[in-house]
Order: C-alpha cells, then sequence, then structure tokens
C-alpha cells in the first residue's frame, strides 16, 4: 500500500507569533488562521492563492482555535482566546464583523466547536474555567447560552461534536417526519478524562460517560464523522504523548474500548479526521503532522510523515507495519 502525501500549498499569514490553529471552510476556498498576536486572518485560497480577506481584531490576548459555521448559515467563524472571550463573526456584503461576544467565562477559552448543522447554530466552548458553555442562536441577534458548570476540574481543553445520527436510522426512518436527533459531544480535560454529555428531554446537559486511558491532560478529542456504520469513534491526544482511539459498537453507547495508536517521545496537541473518517492526522510537540489508517487487520499504521517545511514525502507501509518515530 504506497500512498504520497505531499505539500501542496503553504501560506505567509504575516501573523506576527505562533499560530495556533488553522482551518479550511466548508468549500476548501477560504482558510481562517489565528495567533498570539490576537488577530484572526482569513484567506483566499483558491487555485493555489492567498489572499487576505479579512484581519480580524477584537481578541486581547493569544487566539487558540477557529471555527467555521456550516454555510447554509452563511460565512460565519468563531474564535475563542486567552482573553476569556468567545467571538462570533460574519460577513454581510463582503465585510467581516463581529456578531456576537460571549464573555461568560472566568478563564481563557481554550476551543470551540459547531455543532451538526441539522441542530441548528449551537456553539460547544470549553474554557480553563472548567466549564463548557453552549451557544444557540435563536433568532434576530440574539443567543441564548447553557452552561455546564465544573465539566473538567482545572480545565477544559477541547470540546468535539458527535456526528448527526438518529437511533436506528439505519434501519427505518419516517419520511417527512423531523428526525429525533439525540445530541451528544465529547469533551477533554486537565483532569486526564474524556468525558462524554448528552442532552436530556429538558434540554439539560448531562454527563454519559466517563472515558480513562491518559496519564495527563487531554489535549484534544475529535469525534470520527459517520460514514453510515453503526460503530462510533473518538481519537484523542495528550500531554502524554499517547493518541487513542474509542470505539462503541452498541447502540446504547455505554461500551467504550481504547485501542493506542501510538505513544510519541512529545505532548500530542492535536487529533483531526478526514471527511471520509478513514484518515486521522496527528499534530505534536516535535513539529510533525503524522497520517494514521487503520489496516484491515485493525492495526493503526502510519501512511506518511509530514515534516514542517519539507516537501512531498513518499511511504510505503507494509500491513501491520509500526512506524515508530
Amino acid at each position: 500500500m504506497g500512498e504520497m502525501v505531499s505539500v501542496i500549498n503553504t501560506v505567509d499569514t504575516s501573523h506576527e507569533d505562533m499560530i495556533h490553529d488553522a482551518q479550511m471552510d466548508y468549500y476548501g476556498t477560504r482558510l481562517a488562521t489565528c495567533s498570539s498576536d490576537r488577530s484572526v486572518k482569513i484567506f483566499d485560497v483558491r487555485n493555489g492563492g492567498q489572499i487576505l480577506i479579512a484581519d480580524l481584531r477584537g481578541h486581547e490576548g493569544p487566539v487558540w482555535q477557529v471555527a467555521w459555521a456550516h454555510p447554509m448559515y452563511g460565512n460565519v467563524l468563531a474564535s475563542c482566546s486567552y482573553d476569556r472571550k468567545v467571538i462570533i463573526w460574519k460577513e454581510e456584503n463582503g465585510t467581516w464583523e463581529k456578531t456576537h461576544e460571549h464573555t461568560g467565562h472566568d478563564s481563557s477559552v481554550n476551543s470551540v466547536c459547531w455543532a451538526p448543522h441539522d441542530y441548528g447554530l449551537i456553539l460547544a466552548c470549553g474554557s480553563s474555567d472548567g466549564a463548557i458553555s453552549l451557544l444557540t442562536y435563536t433568532g434576530l441577534g440574539q443567543w441564548e447560552v447553557k452552561k455546564i458548570n465544573n465539566a473538567h476540574t482545572i480545565g477544559c481543553n477541547a470540546v468535539s461534536w458527535a456526528p448527526a445520527v438518529v437511533p436506528g436510522s439505519l434501519i427505518d426512518q419516517p419520511s417527512g417526519q423531523k428526525p429525533n436527533y439525540i445530541k451528544k459531544f465529547a469533551s477533554g480535560g486537565c483532569d486526564n478524562l474524556i468525558k462524554l454529555w448528552k442532552e436530556e428531554e429538558d434540554g439539560q446537559w448531562k454527563e454519559e460517560q466517563k472515558l480513562e486511558a491518559h496519564s495527563d491532560w487531554v489535549r484534544d478529542v475529535a469525534w470520527a464523522p459517520s460514514i453510515g456504520l453503526p460503530t462510533s469513534t473518538i481519537a484523542s491526544c495528550s500531554q502524554d504523548g499517547r493518541v487513542f482511539i474509542w470505539t462503541c459498537d452498541d447502540a446504547s453507547g455505554n461500551a467504550w474500548s481504547p485501542k493506542l495508536l501510538h505513544k510519541f517521545n512529545d505532548v500530542v496537541w492535536h487529533v483531526s479526521w478526514s471527511i471520509t473518517a478513514n484518515i486521522l492526522a496527528v499534530s505534536g510537540g516535535d513539529n510533525k503532522v503524522t497520517l494514521w489508517k487503520e489496516s484491515v487487520d485493525g492495526q493503526w499504521v502510519c501512511i506518511s510523515d509530514v515534516n514542517k517545511g519539507q516537501g512531498s514525502v513518499s511511504t510505503s507501509v507494509t500491513e501491520g507495519q509500526q512506524n515508530e518515530q
């Protein structure tokens, strides 16, 4: 199984400090970046170009993460910062403006993630104050806030929504009826835990599950997109250098089992799934991004090594071969 992974484009952002996040929009035509220089920038990256569309100023500290909403809601971007704020930006008639500012946290807001678009415009925000807040757009410029206090002691580092699937949706769904979605998301924290949250019938959020395997802060969690299979999959990474793949096969969503993808020599900051959920990108403290795929026998193998600032990397992977760092 030979695969080719290559760097197809580099973007000079002219940020004046470290870049913490970079996210493509739904269509892959725009790139949003954020930095310790307190700015959020949006670039048009069509046809290999890089045109700065907007330089958004509003945060008063390092900006940790950006997240694009689904385009059915227009061009909407959320950002979160050390300044304890979440800002929602919207493009109106070609101009990007701040449309909402959430100031309900007492400490750094480390992660923002939009819910599946089927639910409406809902943003989950995880903070170092230990709380997770959920902002729901109710129309006419208004946002409703729900807060889960003490979600993680000493802080929440990451939030990631489960894909929108209806229980038993593969079997039969009355046509024309609005499906009865069960809203869920995962969070990772400084208590070394991953927690799964579920919205109850009364609209309150309840902790459904604790996933324990990491021995240090959980830095990121990523719930894999659904590809129609009944299995749910979550990737997690930690300060402990380990990446776990969690799977759950039962419909109740209670029995999760972890599999160690790899133990790196350094902190692992981020994990991110490809759209088809079969490739996981892992980025670590050694400034390396590696791509991983599950082989036929269920082993996770490294199919690439995209080194910092390096061009194409060709790798040939034999089944089951473990790629050591």
